[in-house]
């Protein structure tokens, strides 16, 4: 790669995209790595600031940007994505299902800490669609050292850095539990809000049963769904620290193991999550503030849950920062803080 001036380039072959920004009209390239400078692109690239360019030369210890921005999409791909076109030396990648997205943190903070290139992502663990942006890769300079894009692949190690994980088909049950709803006293308006929330994955609602505050009812009702073949349960209310919410000890009574009865995040702190039998069937007690709050540990939780993922006590003791919702007049979530 040498350096010329802009009006001795006649002739020569560009080695990178030359982008023109017109504020609030475009940014974009107006020429490609490997044009052909004519004799009328000089005014157009004076006119973009270029009173000096690189052209290409070849160096075997170098790779261009375009190249180098390959390797690091390769290090980042998994299953269910696709790279954009290579532009200004950046590739995206581009969901091509819905699921939930992952990210190895620990192999992106290596990745970045070598300098000289970047991977920026969003956050893992949240839901993306099909034509989502997931990331976008490039080096810093115009050409980088073979040797350093060989630790960028050591860095990363054998698997990807990102993943999507696609849902399952889950057959829900869901235990509605409570005097008052259970003796008519007022109208069940949690079951609405889970039915709506599960409906968003898909999933099918093979039993629905409604109990009295009687610990040894809800146990029976949870027995019967699982028998129903059930393989997600969701119990609502019964969970704060009132004599008559016995919803963690039917959970218990069940036989499926308590993972966590507790996490931090508001709204939602008394949340449980438990498992049943070699399945590992989840089995959630749902708060109250699940059916009232618009956004809560629920929505955290679910879309992991709807994709067989099997959560452990540390994957809930890590959502306390970024775990308070800020209740905001206009819920914009996931595009907000919450769970990040």
């Amino acid at each position: 790669m040498k350096l010329m001036k802009t009006e001795e380039a006649v002739g020569q072959i560009l080695c990178h995209d030359i982008t023109q920004i017109i504020r609030g009209v475009t940014k974009d390239a107006v020429f490609r790595k490997g044009h052909v400078i004519r004799e009328e692109d000089i005014p157009v690239l004076l006119s973009v600031g270029k009173d000096h360019i690189y052209i290409w030369e070849n160096n075997e210890n170098m790779l261009h940007e375009n190249d180098a921005a390959q390797i690091l999409y390769d290090i980042c791909k998994n299953d269910h994505m696709r790279p954009s076109e290579v532009k200004e030396g950046k590739i995206e990648l581009i969901a091509e299902c819905d699921g939930l997205f992952q990210v190895d943190s620990e192999k992106l903070n290596a990745v970045n800490s070598l300098g000289e290139m970047m991977i920026a992502a969003r956050h893992g663990n949240f839901p993306v669609k099909a034509g989502d942006k997931l990331a976008g890769t490039r080096i810093i300079p115009l050409v980088i050292e073979k040797e350093k894009m060989e630790r960028a692949k050591k860095a990363a190690g054998n698997g990807p850095i990102f993943e999507i994980r696609p849902y399952l088909k889950k057959k829900a049950g869901i235990v509605t539990t409570g005097n008052e709803v259970f003796y008519g006293r007022i109208q069940d308006t949690f079951t609405p809000v889970i039915k709506e929330k599960l409906s968003e994955y898909d999933a099918e609602i093979i039993g629905h049963e409604i109990c009295d505050d009687n610990h040894e009812r809800i146990t029976a009702a949870i027995q019967k769904l699982l028998e129903a073949g059930a393989d997600l349960i969701l119990c609502t209310g019964g969970m704060s620290v009132d004599p008559d919410d016995r919803t963690p000890l039917a959970i218990r009574n069940s036989g499926a193991k308590i993972v966590t009865y507790g996490a931090p995040v508001l709204p939602g702190a008394m949340f449980l999550l438990a498992y049943y039998g070699e399945q590992k069937i989840p089995v959630m007690g749902l708060p109250g503030c699940v059916m009232y709050a618009k956004r809560t540990v629920f929505d955290l939780v679910l879309p992991r849950i709807m994709t067989g993922e099997v959560l452990e006590k540390a994957d809930l003791d890590r959502l306390g920062e970024g775990g308070l919702c800020l209740s905001c007049p206009v819920c914009t979530f996931p595009n907000c803080g919450f769970g990040k």
